[in-house]
Order: C-alpha cells, then structure tokens, then sequence
C-alpha cells in the first residue's frame, strides 16, 4: 500500500517520466498518472481483502487469528511448540493444510513469511536460533507436504524479542503462547479463482 509520501515520490517519479527531459509537466499528465497509482493501491487492497475473508473461512475452525494490515495479512498462532523444542505437532497440521490449500488455489504468487518465536527462557542468541528452527519447521511442512512453491515461502526469526512477546515473561509451561509460529502474507498477489 502506498502511503502519502510514496505516493508523492512515486507521482513525481511518473511525472518525470512523462514530461521527458523537460522541466515541467502538465497538470493533466501529472493527474492522470496519480490515478493510475490509486487505481493500483485501490486493486491491491481488494486483493488484500479477498485474502482475509478467505482465511476467515476456511481457518475459523482453528486457533487462529487472522489480522488484514497495511498491505499484509497476519495469521497468528499457527502452531505452538513444547519448550526447547521445534517439532511441528500433528494438531497444527490441518490448519497449515488449509492455509497452503487457500494460497495455492487463490493467490499462488503471494509471498509468505513464516515468523519464528520462542518464550524467554535460554540466551537471545540460543532462542534466534531455536526461533529459526520453528520457523524452518513450518516452512518445510508448507513447501514439502503442503504443496507449496518453495520459492513463495520465507523463513525468519524474531526469537524472544520482547515487543513480539504474547506473555511478556513467560517462560516452560506458562509460555506457550510465546513458543510459536506466525504466517505473514506479504503480498495478496492476483486472485487466481
């Protein structure tokens, strides 16, 4: 999505283009191609849109809670983990199946960040990694079993990073809610159906 001031540096940019190497550009010209750049965001965030009510549908079942941001779709909790461990648990499967079914039949060019997290236990350094690890998990059971295209799935971990934390503090049992994954969609792509 495009904010004011991209708009500004994108619209000048096409006026540029469109006036050649003069030093002006006509007011029409400039006009038309904000248009164009409106006409683009306001595609996109239908995209977007439609994205978020089909992840609604078909992940309602599950503990998940799917947040239509500025340009991106969040699904959190996708799965949880057991502490110090990145095994991928059977009963966050089905959810990861109905994600990977949703994007490859609806928006197969969407890019797809999976965000891995770990309670605060342990060193930053010890949980970046343990965070990757979760966060590789899903990916492979997305790309590998799910059906994905390797190439629109990505792997990152934040770790313990406390401004991501669902229970600030919370470590072994009580930090569930910290030790998991995320599913961040980066861009809605095209509607394919």
């Amino acid at each position: 999505m495009f904010n004011y001031k991209s708009l500004c540096m994108a619209a000048a940019v096409a006026a540029l283009a469109l006036g050649g190497c003069t030093n002006y550009v006509k007011k029409t010209d400039f006009d038309a191609a904000i248009q164009k750049l409106q006409a683009k965001d306001q595609d996109l965030q239908q995209q977007i849109n439609s994205l978020s009510q089909d992840m609604q549908q078909k992940l309602s079942q599950y503990d998940a809670r799917i947040t239509a941001m500025e340009g991106r779709i969040s699904v959190d909790t996708v799965a949880h983990f057991d502490f110090n461990k990145a095994d991928l648990k059977d009963s966050d499967k089905a959810m990861l199946d109905q994600f990977a079914k949703v994007m490859n039949a609806h928006h197969s060019d969407a890019v797809v960040t999976v965000e891995g997290f770990t309670d605060p236990a342990g060193s930053a350094a010890y949980n970046k990694k343990l965070g990757m690890k979760r966060a590789e998990a899903v990916r492979d059971y997305l790309v590998n079993t799910a059906g994905m295209n390797a190439n629109q799935v990505r792997a990152v971990s934040y770790g313990e990073a406390r401004d991501r934390q669902v229970e600030p503090g919370k470590t072994h049992d009580a930090g569930t809610d910290n030790r998991r994954v995320s599913l961040v969609i980066d861009f809605a792509g095209t509607r394919t159906s």
